[in-house]
């Protein structure tokens, strides 16, 4: 018979032991490297087990054993220390509030809204890297004292656990998840009544939804649960699985995580006193639901609905991760009118206002349908990518939203993403101290050390693969065999979508299996990954690697290890020595893991894609050449692509590896760890990603919302909506170059450092000068006269309007740069408020007949 109903009956803790759950319950311990030695002297056998997680462990333990440690006068010091230790973390000053000491205005609070968390393996809520990044930015922002709330949903399935069959195609399991045997707690009302949130859905139904609580450090995580008794069984299902369902299933999941993860937030707030955010924080579009929650909160004041989306938009940052159109969701018109309005959510906030905040209603987009991405833009006034070159991938990407504009002036900017290295960097790396300092020797003996660790924890995870793919134990004897501590280990882990590029290495089989078994030179390759449980071409690319690697010529020179998790990564990055990452140039927003590797003195070897095209350097590892120009014939494509890797792994990056100095140490090779460690580790780091999030985007949006009272925000909204309807009187109608200096070398050219004088004539019909900015763009340009690296001079007004209503305005433009150069004028919205000056998309231009000197080229 089975139960009905499953809980664990944990022992009480004797009083000398209580601080042991206080540990446990903050996630602290997951990077505090004291605290989980701790918690694996109370029981090394059971700390195993329980897959290194203090809540099961505290749940298993007998109470003999709790006896025995409360009478151990070593083992209580070690507790009270730990203890005191995590006191002064969670109460101490950190560099946020040293910053706002030293005059810096930071924002009370801000809301993080993410879809997935990866705080640790003992609480599995993330998929990849999206929700690693999210866990790590909580992280980091607790180091630093960042006064951050998180807000997710708990997946009572988390996403799920990869097996194989016998012949290699992925099968997946969605064991379930107790939330009494997690790290977290029920947010309760004073009377002790869970806290709940109640969406409304369509058919006067309700969507009900407790709130867990996981303390991340200093930092609260929210996760909203819809499986309570309240609800009925479709709506109970809302949260059972990350990414999981239909359309209907995910509108469900993101209406909950942004419309009732606002209402936790203040319910939060409202129960514990923590300041109310100041500016909330969209970590990718699925989120994006929060700004209209946002806005139902002032329209219920009396704000109108222009004038509270103004307010919204001030305090609002959208961060995306996709460098790809698919990757972002989509669902049908019809679907989301149907949730909003009168017989759904938001009330007073019309259906309309709602759809057409997302609708995709910019050339190309397909018109019926309404786009979380678009939605969360168009509600934010800050917006990023997550490195340098997917910034400007986003601008060109997302530019239909700015018409008029280049995609160089889209105003979304870039935070290169970072990782937390208490998480990450393996305990003997960081015992290591200075890389600066510490003699060859001790560098090469780590690595060796980490490597022989994941060769043990390889030959582990592949037995218990083997195992449930069918195979007797007395078939395996060749997995003693499988990996060698001192070959050259290449690692590649990650998820397996065809843009990744996962079965690149197998390009030319032969060629593979010669560098895997290369007498003096050989490598080694440890895989892992998952594809989407919906995406067979994904499986098909895990099974073409699965069985390669199960061949027995190469079996023990390459694995693939399944259940891709991050408990297997904290064993798989320090333990590589070389980080590959092969995709699609430019399709990979950041890719982190090969930060991670690097924190460890692992090099990496990749694409110059994400933030490897930021921060290469030969010292730090290899790139590899891509064919750009092939990319309209992805097979051609991939076979270049791939020869040059293997290219580089004979010829560089092998030699490296093994060619010994006179002290019989890889002194080359030594040398870039170190350099590695030394000069890129400081960039990857989250903490600098977060202290950029704070400075460039948090800070300035806490000053906007401050701003933006509700006259202000009134006053801001009528602006522009006055601007938009007199937007099509805005003319530029007359450009000449009254003077210049310096000019010379015959009709059509100037020369370098001279000074070319503009006189614009202006039509602004019923806006006046203080509504707009007047600029000469300017810059090299090319065969079709387009203007690339443009500089923008501006021009001021030269007395009032003419007798036509015309305005006149003037300025220098200076001629720095030689070779094709050309000037356009054009005439933007302005205002004291507005972050950008493509805040509205607006922009008017010289139309053809426009007059002498608009588009002249100098030579």
């Amino acid at each position: 018979m089975k139960a009905i109903r499953r809980f664990t009956v944990r022992p009480v803790l004797p009083e000398p032991l209580q601080p042991l759950s206080d540990l446990a319950r903050n996630l602290r311990w997951s990077w505090h490297t004291e605290t989980r030695e701790l918690f694996e002297s109370v029981d090394p056998a059971g700390w195993r087990a329980t897959g290194r997680d203090p809540v099961r462990l505290l749940g298993a333990v007998s109470a003999a054993r709790l006896a025995e440690l409360a009478g151990d006068r070593t083992f209580l010091d070690r507790l009270t220390a730990a203890a005191a230790g995590l006191d002064t973390y969670l109460r101490g000053e950190r560099w946020y509030q040293e910053h706002a000491g030293q005059g810096a205005e930071l924002p009370a609070a801000i809301g993080y809204f993410s879809p997935e968390f990866g705080v640790t393996a003992a609480l599995p809520q993330y998929s990849g890297g999206l929700g690693i990044l999210a866990g790590d930015h909580l992280k980091a922002a607790s180091d630093l004292g960042v006064p951050l709330i998180g807000v997710g949903l708990l997946y009572r399935h988390g996403y799920f656990r990869q097996s194989l069959s016998r012949d290699g195609w992925q099968q997946e399991q969605y064991p379930l998840l107790d939330p009494n045997e997690l790290p977290v707690t029920l947010l309760r009302e004073p009377d002790g009544t869970p806290a709940q949130i109640v969406l409304t859905l369509p058919g006067h139904r309700s969507l009900r939804a407790r709130v867990w609580q996981a303390q991340v450090g200093r930092v609260p995580l929210l996760m909203l649960d819809s499986d309570v008794e309240e609800n009925g069984p479709g709506e109970r299902e809302v949260t059972d699985r990350l990414y999981g369902g239909g359309s209907e299933h995910r509108l469900l999941q993101e209406m909950l995580l942004g419309i009732g993860g606002v209402r936790a937030v203040r319910t939060y707030c409202r129960l514990t006193g923590h300041p109310a955010p100041e500016v909330f924080h969209t970590n990718e579009g699925h989120a994006g639901f929060l700004g209209l929650e946002r806005i139902r909160e002032l329209v219920a004041t009396g704000l109108g609905f222009e004038a509270s989306l103004e307010a919204v938009r001030a305090g609002t940052v959208f961060t995306t991760h996709t460098p790809v159109p698919a990757g972002i969701d989509r669902f049908d018109r019809e679907l989301v009118a149907r949730h909003f309005g009168d017989d759904g959510e938001l009330p007073g906030v019309p259906a309309e206002r709602v759809l057409g905040l997302g609708m995709e209603t910019y050339p190309g987009g397909e018109p019926n349908l309404f786009n979380m991405a678009a939605m969360g833009l168009r509600l934010a006034q800050r917006a990023n990518g997550v490195s340098t070159l997917h910034g400007a991938v986003s601008r060109q990407m997302f530019a239909g939203l700015w018409p008029g504009f280049d995609p160089s002036e889209v105003p979304i900017t870039s935070v290169t993403n970072g990782v937390h290295a208490p998480t990450w960097v393996a305990p003997e790396m960081a015992r290591l101290g200075d890389a600066e300092r510490v003699p060859d020797g001790d560098v090469w003996a780590v690595r060796r050390i980490l490597r022989e660790q994941l060769v043990t924890e390889v030959r582990t995870r592949l037995h218990a693969s083997w195992r449930q793919r069918g195979a007797e134990a007395a078939e395996l004897g060749w997995i003693d065999g499988v990996l060698d501590p001192d070959i050259l280990t290449i690692g590649f882990a990650r998820r397996v979508p065809s843009y990744k590029r996962l079965t690149l290495m197998l390009r030319d089989r032969e060629r593979l299996t010669e560098l895997l078994l290369h007498p003096e030179r050989p490598i080694q390759i440890v895989v892992a990954g998952k594809a989407h449980p919906a995406d067979d071409g994904g499986k098909r690319l895990v099974r073409e690697l699965v069985r390669f690697a199960d061949d027995p010529r190469v079996r023990h020179r390459i694995v693939f290890l399944p259940d891709y998790g991050m408990g297997m990564a904290q064993k798989l990055y320090p333990g590589c020595d070389v980080w590959l990452n092969n995709p699609l140039r430019p399709l990979e927003a950041c890719g982190t893991s090969g930060m991670k590797a690097a924190l460890n003195g692992c090099l990496n070897l990749s694409v110059l894609d994400g933030w490897w095209d930021e921060w290469f350097e030969p010292d730090f590892g290899w790139a590899i050449p891509t064919a750009d120009g092939s990319s309209a014939d992805e097979n051609r494509r991939d076979e270049l692509e791939a020869n040059a890797l293997y290219e580089l792994i004979e010829d560089r990056v092998a030699p490296r590896f093994y060619d010994r100095g006179e002290s019989g140490l890889p002194d080359r090779w030594i040398e870039m760890v170190r350099r590695t460690l030394v000069s890129l580790g400081p960039k990857v780091l989250a903490g600098r990603m977060v202290r950029e999030y704070v400075e460039r985007l948090y800070a300035p949006a806490a000053a906007a919302h401050r701003a933006l009272d509700a006259d202000t925000a009134a006053e801001l909204a009528s602006w522009k909506y006055r601007t938009r309807t007199l937007w099509p009187y805005v003319s530029v109608d007359h450009v000449e170059a009254v003077a210049a200096t310096g000019v010379g070398g015959g009709a059509g050219g100037a020369e370098l450092g001279s000074t070319l004088s503009l006189r614009v004539s202006v039509g602004l019909g019923e806006l006046r000068p203080e509504d707009v900015e007047v600029q000469a763009v300017a810059g090299r340009v090319g065969s079709d006269d387009t203007i690339a690296d443009a500089q923008t001079f501006p021009l001021k007004p030269a007395g009032g309007p003419d007798l036509e209503g015309r305005w006149v305005y003037e300025g220098p433009l200076a001629l720095d740069r030689t070779g094709p150069y050309g000037y356009t004028v054009r005439v933007l919205p302005a205002h004291p408020l507005l972050a950008t000056s493509a805040d509205l998309g607006l922009v008017a231009l010289p139309t053809e007949a426009t007059g002498e000197g608009a588009g002249v080229l100098m030579r």
